[in-house]
Order: structure tokens, then C-alpha cells, then sequence
């Protein structure tokens, strides 16, 4: 038999399928500013925009992660960490976000996001680590680090 004429086979076209339809989503949501209690206490995917530019995509998992964080913990958590910092301030950044029902769409629709947008943000020590920063004897600084240098530093 046919793979295609399997009814257990599914074949998803992530080009056309999820890209698309996320990416068109998000932009459909409105844009929040950014603050304390924004975002719903569910699992989904979120962006960050800074004076207007989409800067920063990002998941919030509530099931897969030990520390169950919502969206709108891990939105609370780039409130914390911009407040801490030179040159930003939460006017300056606004927030999108969509809630979505399977943690495996989670994690899908970030992919996508990031794929298609690639936020400068996303690799510059901002969300994730910078490899080596840190570090004894590497002196590497993340651009994020550069940029917004913290308060007391």
C-alpha cells in the first residue's frame, strides 16, 4: 500500500503548514506592552518587540519544564530582567503571544517563529546563554550584554 494511502500517515509540510499559519497569527494578535501580569497562565509562544522591530521569540512551557512557567512568567521574567538595565526600558518593548494547546506545538510554533524571523535577540546572550560569556578567561561579553549593560555593573 501506498504511503500516502496510509490513513495513519500524515505527512506536514512545515514550510507551508505551521510557518504560515503561526506567523500569520501572531501577527493578527495585538501588541501589548510589556509588563508585569501580562500573558495568560498557559503554555504557547511569544515575541518581543523593541522600538517596533521583532526582536526576541520565545516558549513558555507549563507541563514540560520543572518549573511549569506560563507565558505569562516567562513574560514576567523579561519585565525583571530589562527593569535591570542601561539604555532599555519596558516602554520601549511591546509583547505578542499565542496560547496553544500541545506542549509539541509548542515547541513547533517557536521553531517556526525563529526560522522565519531570526531575532537578533535570540542570539545575543538576551534569552539564551552566549557560549563561553562568563567564563574565566574568555572575556566574552553577549551583545545583549553590550547593548543594556546592567544597572549596577
Amino acid at each position: 500500500m501506498p504511503v500516502s494511502n496510509d490513513p495513519h500517515h500524515f505527512d506536514f509540510d512545515l514550510d507551508e503548514g505551521i510557518r504560515v499559519q503561526v506567523i500569520q497569527k501572531l501577527e493578527a494578535s495585538p501588541l501589548l506592552p510589556l509588563q508585569r501580569g501580562a500573558g495568560p497562565r498557559e503554555s504557547g509562544v511569544y515575541a518581543l518587540y523593541y522600538k517596533g522591530n521583532l526582536v526576541y521569540v520565545g516558549k513558555a512551557s507549563k507541563e514540560t519544564t520543572k518549573s511549569g512557567r506560563t507565558l505569562r512568567a516567562r513574560l514576567a521574567e523579561h519585565v525583571s530582567k530589562i527593569s535591570s538595565r542601561q539604555n532599555i526600558g519596558l516602554p520601549d518593548v511591546q509583547c505578542r503571544y499565542l496560547t496553544v494547546s500541545s506542549e509539541w506545538w509548542v515547541f513547533a510554533a517557536e521553531y517556526a517563529l525563529i526560522a522565519h524571523y531570526a531575532p537578533a535577540w535570540n542570539y545575543s546572550g538576551f534569552g539564551s546563554k552566549t557560549p563561553g560569556a562568563g567564563r574565566p578567561g574568555t572575556g566574552i561579553v553577549g551583545r545583549w550584554n553590550e547593548l543594556f549593560p546592567p544597572l549596577n555593573g
